[in-house]
């Protein structure tokens, strides 16, 4: 998630395409620190005066976690693991964890921790969910909230004094790499959530990822799952300068620490609102349940309910029935590919030269000799972009049309048509070239980002009875360019700031800012 600090006329127009697209709030996902002179000033002195200081301490007390936390579940059986923990080791551990963990969060500068409002027992709300998720120093409100249970990943487990405090926490584990986890989690928040006040609460981030705190991103339905009232509770961090916002583009980890621990002092707000009792409908419809909750949420915090979220590694947003890119995939390939600097003399070989004449997968070797690049290498960042097959080969289509939009030289009705010859293939009984499913789901994730089961759905609407017959161009066409919600989409996503096209065959190479790049210099230079 940790993103470039550097801004410029890219994202500026990305984020404008995405405003304009999605009629939202500002991009969630995009934090700006914008400081005076005298902050900087303020800051460069802290940070080598206070900052080394704050932190060694704070991992010195994070250590010193780690004995009390294994004193809780060292030399237990499993079957003692799987149920809540009482006795001496608990109220031990417990008191030691809880007292070290604020000292730790003291010691980086977190001195004050404001709660409002009253938490609710856990009979009366058995899930506790905490929004908005801003940082990675978020796990402070465990503190007010009492050391409730997590959800955490299984790859935790191993990293050191993290592993033995998800232990000590008896946190819910999920495993990304496997399919029967899911339901395992869900069975386990159903089982703790239901147990009438056996087991303590459970907190989520239902948002699942960081945002800037500007926007509400849309609420995963794992904290909602059971039916079972919850109390929403908001994170604020009222404090003159937002050191702490750790979102997918803006200050990465250090520099989040580092700022942070340069405030003389960093305020956190804790405010318990009103448990949530959910109607007979949203205690069968988490999905329903997550929305309202969210809405109840921003109200609170007064900023917008967004249908923002992350798709792998992708922020998106909602459109009509879409999941779309917040900020263009495409747009971010001709950034990729400007920044290169390899391009040979700023020239890439025409389009009709395409390397396709045997198959429609390349190696790298053959992408890098078409776009004019130095060595294979060069196309690893590029992998990303486009549909790979079991060697790693990147589907020619894709390339050639993405590279045709970056070009900037064709209006979305050329390249709408362009796309679908690409794509599309003859039938068999007319000859008549239709686009199929999986065809129309490429251009989708090409350009718009879109997930492969949101196009999928999408085109069986779109074909109706006839989903075997496919589209044919003026039907793509018509929902491409004349629909009225994706025809602005395509229209916006398919015209590229200049930063992000890519030469004309024959022309200098120029850098963002639109200046001349000084050509490579041979060896006689």
């Amino acid at each position: 998630m940790e993103g470039g600090s550097s801004r410029g006329g890219p994202e500026e127009a990305a984020a404008a395409a995405a405003a304009a697209v999605a009629d939202a709030a500002p991009n969630p996902f995009v934090h700006e620190l914008q400081l005076t002179r005298l902050q900087k000033v303020k800051f460069y002195i802290l940070g080598v005066v206070l900052a080394p200081i704050r932190v060694a301490l704070a991992f010195v007390a994070l250590f010193l976690v780690w004995p009390f936390a294994l004193l809780q579940v060292v030399g237990l059986p499993d079957e003692t693991l799987q149920e809540p923990f009482s006795g001496w080791r608990n109220t031990v551990s417990h008191s030691s964890v809880y007292w070290l963990s604020r000292l730790m969060f003291f010691l980086l500068g977190f001195m004050r921790i404001r709660v409002r409002g009253q938490r609710a027992s856990r009979l009366e709300a058995p899930v506790l969910v905490a929004a908005p998720h801003s940082t990675f120093f978020d796990p402070i409100i465990l503190l007010p909230c009492d050391l409730p249970k997590v959800v955490s990943r299984t790859e935790n487990l191993h990293v050191p004094v993290i592993g033995a405090l998800l232990r000590f926490n008896q946190a819910i584990l999920v495993s990304r790499h496997d399919p029967a986890s899911r339901k395992k989690v869900v069975e386990e928040v159903k089982k703790r959530a239901t147990s009438w006040g056996k087991w303590p609460q459970v907190l989520f981030f239902p948002e699942g990822t960081c945002s800037n705190k500007k926007a509400l991103l849309k609420f995963k339905p794992g904290a909602f799952i059971s039916g079972v009232p919850i109390q929403p509770v908001l994170i604020r961090y009222p404090n003159s300068v937002d050191s702490t916002t750790w979102a997918w583009r803006g200050p990465g980890v250090l520099k989040v620490i580092w700022l942070t621990a340069s405030q003389l002092c960093t305020t956190v707000e804790v405010e318990f609102l009103p448990v949530y009792q959910p109607s007979a409908e949203e205690a069968v419809n988490p999905t329903l349940y997550a929305n309202n909750v969210q809405k109840v949420m921003a109200r609170a915090l007064g900023i917008p309910a967004t249908e923002c979220e992350f798709v792998g590694n992708l922020p998106v947003t909602v459109v009509g029935r879409l999941r779309v890119a917040l900020e263009p995939r495409i747009w971010e390939l001709g950034k990729v590919l400007r920044k290169t600097r390899s391009l040979t003399g700023g020239v890439r070989c025409p389009l009709d030269s395409l390397p396709v004449c045997t198959s429609e997968w390349l190696g790298p070797a053959e992408v890098a000799q078409w776009l004019g690049l130095t060595c294979p290498e060069a196309v690893d960042g590029l992998r990303i972009f486009f549909q790979q097959d079991s060697d790693g080969n990147m589907d020619s289509r894709e390339v050639a049309l993405a590279l045709e939009a970056l070009e900037g030289e064709h209006d979305p009705q050329q390249l709408t048509c362009h796309a679908f010859e690409l794509f599309s293939a003859a039938d068999a009984g007319t000859g008549d070239h239709r686009l199929r499913q999986d065809g129309f789901c490429a251009i989708l994730h090409l350009l718009l980002g879109t997930p492969t089961a949101d196009g999928a759905e999408l085109y069986s609407r779109l074909c109706g009875d006839h989903i075997q017959d496919g589209l044919t161009l003026d039907e793509f066409q018509d929902f491409s360019l004349r629909h009225p919600d994706y025809a602005r989409l395509f229209s916006t996503y398919l015209h590229p700031p200049v930063a992000c096209t890519l030469p004309k065959p024959g022309l200098p190479l120029t850098y963002a800012n639109g200046a001349p790049a000084a050509p490579p210099k041979s060896k006689a230079d």
